[in-house]
């Protein structure tokens, strides 16, 4: 049966980079008496078009690959109280898990998890942050962290890094300065369930996810991994961005991932001189792509030279001004996401 799961491990997920195997599809293998080979896949979603193309692929592995001729093939729904054997369960000490995503990169989604964060602890709340952007970690340099370092907790686990009352994991913590991560996509998806499970967050009532851009491996592995009680997307107006976000959006409603709202960043730019206000970026992208995707905008954060210099300076807007409008609005973010957790 390893040849065959071999075969089946090359079969792609339509539209992700992570195979059948990897997500957890593939239930069992098993060879009949009469030389039937009997595959049960766990079906992850309800999309018939999507089934119906994973079972094609199947059958081409298998029969052009190995040769084989009498395949059945069985797909089994998933229930609810299946959720510890596929890895979606509560996070344990974790009240709300909360992921922030984007389509595309350059939109300010990490500023929006850092500030989010931070607007949370504003709000009296025990909050950590996990950054999942393996590629690109910017949250050490945005809570200024220097050398800092995570300190084994024991054999298997270690302790996050605490700094302005949230505690931190990042990938920047085990590198050395500007070393790169050549990584292919099982090492990502390592790391983020490493990240999750082995970093000792004890009680805390939000756990922020900074996810990397697009629809990729670390998505798959948090939507995988754990129960997420919401997922905030960032975008800019601009229609290439909100196009992109709106891939995002879908990816995580067909992974059962509830979609929060949409967070519009540059929103637009105010002169500091004159009070006069110019839409760079394009207007009411976010505002459409809320209505036509069925969900919130969460609120429109404008374009300040202050955002920038706080996150570069490693603090946080929302600490280092707190009756700032960008500060304010993320705040009001933070209230709107509190509201919508369940009791």
């Amino acid at each position: 049966m390893d040849a065959v799961r071999a075969a089946l491990s090359r079969v792609k997920y339509p539209g992700y980079a992570s195979d059948i195997v990897a997500l957890g599809m593939v239930e069992e293998v098993s060879a009949g008496t009469d030389g039937q080979i009997k595959v049960t896949l766990r079906q992850a979603t309800e999309n018939e078009d999507i089934l119906r193309q994973i079972a094609q692929q199947i059958h081409h592995a298998l029969s052009h690959e190995l040769g084989l001729e009498r395949i059945e093939l069985k797909a089994r729904r998933l229930e609810p109280e299946l959720g510890e054997k596929t890895g979606r369960v509560r996070l344990e000490g974790t009240r709300y898990v909360i992921a922030v995503a984007s389509g595309k990169g350059g939109v300010g989604k990490s500023t929006v998890a850092a500030n989010l964060a931070v607007a949370l602890h504003h709000l009296g709340l025990s909050v950590g942050l996990l950054d999942a952007d393996i590629y690109g970690p910017s949250m050490a340099m945005m809570f200024g962290t220097g050398d800092a370092r995570p300190k084994a907790a024991d054999k298997t686990r270690f302790n996050p890094v605490e700094k302005y009352g949230i505690k931190l994991i990042s990938m920047a913590f085990f590198l050395t300065d500007k070393a790169p991560v050549i990584w292919r996509g099982p090492m990502v998806m390592s790391a983020v369930r490493q990240f999750l499970k082995e970093t000792v967050w004890g009680t805390q009532d939000f756990l922020i996810v900074d996810l990397p851009p697009g629809t990729g491996d670390a998505q798959l592995t948090l939507a995988q991994q754990v129960a997420l009680d919401g997922v905030v997307v960032v975008t800019t107006p601009q229609e290439v961005a909100v196009l992109d976000a709106v891939r995002a959006v879908k990816m995580f409603k067909q992974v059962h991932c509830p979609v929060l709202g949409i967070v519009e960043n540059m929103s637009l730019f105010v002169c500091p001189d004159c009070g006069e206000e110019e839409e760079i970026f394009g207007r009411g992208g976010g505002e459409r792509m809320a209505a036509e995707e069925e969900t919130k905008l969460l609120g429109r954060i404008p374009i300040h030279a202050e955002i920038r210099e706080s996150g570069d300076s490693g603090k946080p807007i929302v600490l280092a001004q707190p009756d700032h409008p960008a500060s304010l609005a993320f705040v009001e973010i933070a209230r709107q996401i509190v509201m919508r957790m369940p009791d």
